[in-house]
């Protein structure tokens, strides 16, 4: 299975779905992964109201995803409601819509004022086996692997926006606890784990990258770089 991350640096509007559609169309894998609020940016805040897709607006991408399956991130208004959510395509249909649970609301972070929270994880059948889709602050959660583990995917997406701190020489303070994270959540619930963070600069806050595939056995496989946009494809065993 050839699984391909994209680790760029969306624009804070709505244009990302040009640049999301272009990438699926010329990707020769079978599953192209992007990050948190790819099709949107980040720091929304207001402009959420305007922003926010509605799944009739996604037909695109089900168009797409009938030669390669798409997991993406982006804002949805269901219903009068505001979700982050992860979304997977699959054979020109939406599969699997995933409402991020957990939402930050300190420091830095105001995704509980904006945003309608979700209400439950779960593992559904996609071509490669079972799934499960994760949110950032989602795998933060202790009952977000506790649950999974009672779900056995066979394979966990975790898309990320994680701004850079904790500044070492060789690493970051947050890298290294996001890998303790997600290795953590391959052992716990023995499934291979794809992390895709974004990159690039949005209102003064600074995105790392460092996306990664890990194994069941919590090794890492393929580690894209720190800060860099880059598009990488991983061979995987399903």
């Amino acid at each position: 299975m050839k699984i391909t991350l994209v680790q760029n640096a969306p624009r804070l509007n709505r244009t990302n779905l040009g640049f999301v559609l272009e990438q699926t169309r010329t990707c020769k894998s079978d599953v192209i992964v992007f990050c948190e609020l790819a099709l949107n940016g980040y720091l929304l805040q207001d402009k959420l109201l305007e922003d926010a897709f509605v799944v009739d607006e996604l037909q695109p991408l089900c168009e797409a995803s009938k030669e390669i399956d798409i997991v993406v991130g982006g804002a949805l208004k269901i219903e009068n409601e505001f979700f982050n959510c992860a979304l997977y395509f699959s054979k020109g249909e939406l599969l699997n819509i995933h409402k991020k649970v957990h939402l930050p609301n300190y420091g830095m972070f105001e995704e509980a004022r904006y945003f309608d929270s979700g209400t439950e994880f779960e593992a559904f059948t996609a071509p490669y086996g079972q799934t499960a889709l994760l949110v950032c602050e989602d795998l933060w959660h202790p009952d977000t692997v506790k649950e999974l583990f009672y779900k056995r995917p066979k394979i966990v997406y975790v898309l990320v926006a994680s701004p850079a701190r904790g500044f070492k020489d060789d690493s970051l303070t947050i890298q290294d606890q996001w890998y303790a994270l997600i290795k953590s959540l391959a052992l716990h619930c023995d499934t291979k784990v794809v992390f895709v963070n974004r990159v690039g600069f949005e209102d003064g806050l600074g995105f790392w990258g460092g996306s990664c595939v890990v194994d069941n056995n919590a090794n890492i496989l393929h580690r894209l770089p720190l800060f860099d946009e880059k598009i990488e494809t991983v061979e995987v065993e399903i």
